[in-house]
């Protein structure tokens, strides 16, 4: 199975090819400007570096959330487009999993944290059990940092930039217990949405593409106004 998988989650974005488990080309590019300039760019070169055209991609994968607003529509909105142009399947991935599957076997809880902005952050709670599954403990929420880490009481690997943010507290929270990814791992790797869609995909779990939107965790600006609220800062990714 050949399959391409997009990540516009956060500021960094995306590509990767896999055919059948086997990384065949990836593509990161973290660059202040809108992923709409260069997505599609990005999506092309992935694709002549595996010698292979959009039609013989047989599904697509993409992370729906949460992540940034901007980013995640332009993410989905690409994917919905290559799906419904070759009529293959989509998987909708977590960004929170895409984050805490980089760490299989980890001993310790995996604690995925993006900075949600106003004091909050997009945050889980996973395990790696003992037969090689991820189990998640926790489900994905929209939280305040404190009264999240309150809840932690045993060993935790955080990764992703919230704990870049709230590094301090999380210390002061859990001490020794805590421990940190390096930073280079704190944003999505397209390679890990991928091997995630190939699963769902081949556990028939794949999403129409009809009917695929981004899962924010929280109501958009737009919706925030209209109720009177004060919107989040403008994230343009």
């Amino acid at each position: 199975m050949n399959l391409l998988a997009v990540d516009t989650s956060t500021w960094t974005a995306g590509v990767a090819v896999l055919r059948d488990d086997q990384l065949v080309a990836s593509l990161e590019v973290t660059r202040k400007k809108t992923h709409a300039q260069r997505l599609l760019r990005c999506v092309d070169t992935a694709l002549r570096l595996s010698g292979l055209v959009l039609d013989q991609c047989d599904a697509f994968a993409v992370t729906v959330g949460p992540g940034s607003f901007t980013g995640l529509r332009i993410g989905v909105s690409t994917v919905k487009g290559l799906a419904f142009a070759t009529g293959k399947p989509v998987a909708a991935v977590s960004t929170l999993k895409a984050l805490a599957f980089q760490f299989p076997c980890s001993r310790e809880l995996v604690c995925p944290m993006l900075d949600a902005r106003k004091g909050q952050i997009f945050t889980a709670l996973y395990r790696w059990d003992p037969v090689g599954q991820w189990q998640e403990v926790m489900p994905e929420v929209a939280a305040d940092p404190e009264a999240w880490l309150s809840q932690m009481t045993e060993p935790c690997l955080f990764v992703g930039d919230g704990t870049v943010v709230y590094k301090k507290i999380i210390k002061q929270r859990l001490g020794p217990q805590a421990w940190f990814a390096p930073e280079y791992l704190n944003t999505p790797r397209s390679v890990i949405v991928a091997h995630i869609g190939a699963q769902q995909i081949r556990a028939g779990a794949g999403c129409d593409p009809a009917v695929l939107v981004p899962c924010y965790l929280r109501k958009s600006d737009a919706e925030l106004k209209r109720n009177g609220l004060s919107p989040c800062p403008k994230d343009v990714v």
